[in-house]
């Protein structure tokens, strides 16, 4: 009977055309990732390639004066995403990968991000997380609506229950028809990603399967829910169509306008003023009162000389230290707000599973606001080293030619991205388990339907 049941399921007309058309949708999405990841592999050669040319460009110009020519000189540090980043591109869709660093001041550059349309940022890239978030729930809603209802509406319903001794295994039998054909169709994208893509299998691949899977069982246990209330087919309809608008548009939109103004990070402007004027205002004002704070600063170059009141590369260097060091302050702010509105933000998805599900899927390949903040800390520890290999060159004003230039090469940020299980796992399965048993609880109490 089971098997009977799926194949008047499957040969359905209007299933078969839905089935085409998200295969048609997942496959594009994969696609997108992939061009995605191509897209960051091209910018990174790119750079590889300008960072060698521009430097041999200037050491070839500038010979006799160090100080000047680090003035000019960038050095890149590469966020390189994960190959399954391209399954959630999340943050790098509006925050660049690559940091093309000086030696000066760090606040002005860390910041900057690529030159992008922006309708395309407001649009957001069709990767496969938005169509297992976002479409996926309209599929199992369009399979699952009139399970109970069509049964009620078309009269077998009172037969059904005579025949058959437990009917709630009758309505779960036929999800979970609608199940198999829902995760065959998962599966089948995710098997076309790692072909297309060319995903290794990983612990992070695992990861994601696992998470797009529980996501799915948390829809059809909604289903589950809604469908035993016994309303019509087009009240069951309406209810989980109003169920998806509530928990994927509604609810992260508002979660995230109530974070951004309990969080207001009014502090990135107010860095960027405060770089600016620290290293600006210090051309008017003492400059051995500068170069001191650069040696409280850095106590180990302090035994340098150098010449007061004319121009000395110390002092210049010194001013762009300045800068950074007047800006510490809501630098340290910024990026605490930034880590407030994420755990308030990981805490409040734990009882929505559309926005559980997308920060875990970020989370898991590397493009959430975790990895981007761990890059720009992680960029400030690359600035610091580069520039404390460079200053001692700069004051004594070594030789150009005694650097081996052909050691500095891009930098790759380096980071653990390790799975919580307990963390990802836990709150699906309250999202599952809870609409499942009040179902269950409801269909019982009006067993005699």
């Amino acid at each position: 009977m089971y098997r009977l049941a799926f194949k008047n399921f499957i040969r359905s007309r209007s299933v078969i055309i839905v089935l085409i058309l998200f295969l048609i949708v997942g496959i594009i999405s994969i696609v997108i990732g992939k061009r995605f990841l191509d897209k960051q592999q091209t910018a990174i050669e790119a750079v590889t390639a300008l960072q060698q040319e521009q430097i041999a460009r200037n050491v070839h110009n500038v010979r006799d004066q160090f100080g000047l020519l680090m003035y000019y000189l960038r050095f890149a540090y590469i966020n390189k995403p994960d190959a399954a980043a391209s399954l959630a591109i999340g943050q790098q869709d509006v925050n660049s990968s690559i940091q093309y660093l000086t030696v000066r001041g760090l606040e002005a550059q860390r910041y900057d991000t690529d030159l992008v349309n922006p309708y395309n940022q407001l649009t957001g890239n069709l990767d496969l997380s938005f169509v297992i978030l976002f479409l996926f729930p309209l599929l199992i809603i369009a399979f699952n609506f009139n399970v109970l209802s069509q049964e009620m509406e078309n009269g077998t319903w009172s037969l059904i229950r005579v025949q058959i001794k437990k009917p709630l295994r009758f309505i779960i039998s036929k999800l979970s028809i609608r199940l198999v054909v829902v995760l065959a169709l998962l599966f089948l994208l995710l098997t076309l990603a790692v072909v297309i893509i060319g995903l290794p299998l990983s612990v992070q691949l695992f990861a994601y399967a696992i998470t797009a899977v529980l996501y799915i069982l948390c829809w059809f246990a909604i289903s589950f829910l809604i469908i035993v209330l016994r309303m019509n087919s087009s009240i069951s309809a309406l209810l989980l169509l109003s169920t998806w608008v509530l928990l994927c548009l509604l609810t992260p939109a508002a979660i995230n306008n109530y974070l951004t103004a309990k969080y207001p990070v009014n502090e990135a402007y107010e860095t960027f003023l405060k770089q600016r004027d620290g290293y600006h205002t210090k051309w008017d004002k003492d400059h051995d009162s500068t170069v001191q704070a650069f040696f409280k600063h850095y106590p180990q170059f302090s035994h340098y000389e150098w010449r007061s009141p004319g121009f000395d590369y110390i002092w210049f260097y010194a001013m762009q230290q300045a800068g950074d060091d007047e800006a510490a302050g809501n630098t340290k702010a910024m990026q605490q707000k930034l880590h407030q509105r994420q755990q308030a933000a990981d805490l409040a998805a734990s009882f929505f599973p559309p926005m559980h599900a997308q920060l875990q899927f970020t989370d898991i390949v590397g493009t959430g606001l975790k990895r981007q903040l761990q890059y720009l800390d992680s960029t400030a520890a690359f600035h610091e080293s580069t520039k404390l290999h460079f200053y001692p060159k700069i004051f004594n004003n070594s030789p150009v030619d005694g650097e081996n230039w052909s050691q500095h090469k891009p930098k790759y940020f380096q980071a653990t991205n390790t799975v919580n299980w307990m963390t990802l796992i836990m709150p699906f399965l309250l999202f599952i388990l809870a609409p499942s048993w009040l179902a269950t609880y409801i269909f019982n109490r009006n067993g005699k339907l």
